[in-house]
């Protein structure tokens, strides 16, 4: 008897990849498509999530002979999704979005709905492996590092892993574009969607200033050591390491060193002023076995960032981690996670830098 596998199907062209794949390997296949109701992009990129996705989504699943269903999951998304971003940005946070979506979206709502459908497997066109090793399932980083996801993927859990699949873990995306015409996919030449589906046209300044205009309001933008150097448009406009925007002409390049909203302030220093060496997470998750003492890993504070060598300590409900080099712009909000080699150990919510 078959086994079944649902693919979380957006209408590019990895997750029609990896649909198409499964198919060829002898899964029963389902296409689910998930719909957030969201405004028609104007961007040059297209949504994943558009009307447009779902509609390259049923071409695709017509083609490989698949049923495929939409499931709206519009209230889910808001509430687990957006107004956490809108809550991060006004309280001078820089969120991930992509990690939320996972998290709470598609590998906890969508995942259940696949098992209540009877699929042994739950799979999306996520650039990841997952390894089955004498201490159970590993998540570990693409073959191809330049398109490798496993950092969006970090707050999975070893059960979950158990009945995740990644079929494109392995694949480059010039690969993964060749399946697609080996496939006669209508979506082999599509272009990748931009990162964060629900910006219409690309710019969350924008977003937030919709919906909530009476909350941005302009402050001081300051020196650390206190001195008023100008004036800033609200504190969603910035993030720590910006250097562009910020409206100071100075002999020298400024930089967002810190963001403090309880007093409306935006401080600004030298590049070696964003530059720290310690920080704290808080909402810490393991895959692997919790960190009951000092541990020496390797740390990757943002999506393009390499992750690098550090010390991490176990302080109550928290970790504080502290690394061999100064890193520039370690930004609260931002995930924090943790690396063993090309196996991923878990992370957490960076909270704040301390020195």
């Amino acid at each position: 008897m078959k086994k079944t596998v649902v693919v979380a199907m957006s209408g590019g062209v990895d997750s029609s990849v990896a649909a198409a794949l499964l198919k060829k390997q002898g899964y029963e296949v389902i296409g689910i498509t998930m719909c957030f109701n969201l405004a028609a992009n104007a961007g040059v990129k297209p949504s994943c999530c558009g009307l447009d996705g779902i509609e390259d989504a049923r071409r695709v699943c017509h083609k490989l002979g698949i049923r495929h269903y939409v499931i709206n999951l519009d209230k889910d998304f808001y509430r687990q999704v957006i107004l956490d971003f809108y809550q991060e940005y006004l309280s001078g946070k820089t969120p991930n979005p992509c990690v939320r979506c996972n998290q709470f979206i598609k590998f906890n709502i969508l995942f259940k709905k696949a098992i209540n459908l009877g699929a042994q497997f739950l799979a999306t066109g996520h650039y990841a492996r997952i390894v089955e090793s004498k201490e159970g399932y590993l998540l570990k980083k693409a073959r191809d590092l330049k398109k490798d996801q496993s950092y969006f993927l970090y707050r999975l859990n070893k059960a979950q892993l158990k009945r995740i699949i990644f079929p494109l873990g392995n694949f480059t995306k010039q690969q993964v574009r060749r399946i697609a015409s080996g496939f006669k996919l209508c979506v082999a030449e599509k272009q990748d969607s931009q990162e964060i589906c629900f910006l219409p046209n690309g710019k969350y300044r924008d977003l937030i200033k919709g919906k909530r205009p009476d909350s941005i309001k302009p402050g001081h933008l300051v020196d650390k050591e206190g001195n008023i150097l100008g004036m800033h448009q609200g504190i969603v406009n910035y993030t720590i390491g910006q250097r562009h925007g910020l409206g100071i002409t100075t002999g020298y390049p400024l930089f967002v060193t810190e963001i403090n909203a309880k007093n409306n302030r935006i401080i600004v220093g030298r590049r070696q002023d964003a530059c720290k060496i310690c920080f704290l997470i808080k909402n810490k998750h393991f895959i692997s076995k919790p960190f009951k003492k000092k541990v020496e890993i390797k740390v990757r504070i943002r999506y393009n960032h390499k992750e690098m060598p550090a010390a991490v300590y176990p302080v109550k409900d928290k970790l504080k981690v502290i690394f061999k080099k100064p890193q520039f712009a370690i930004t609260p909000g931002q995930s924090a996670v943790f690396y063993s080699k090309d196996t991923v150990l878990g992370g957490g919510i960076i909270e704040k830098a301390i020195s």
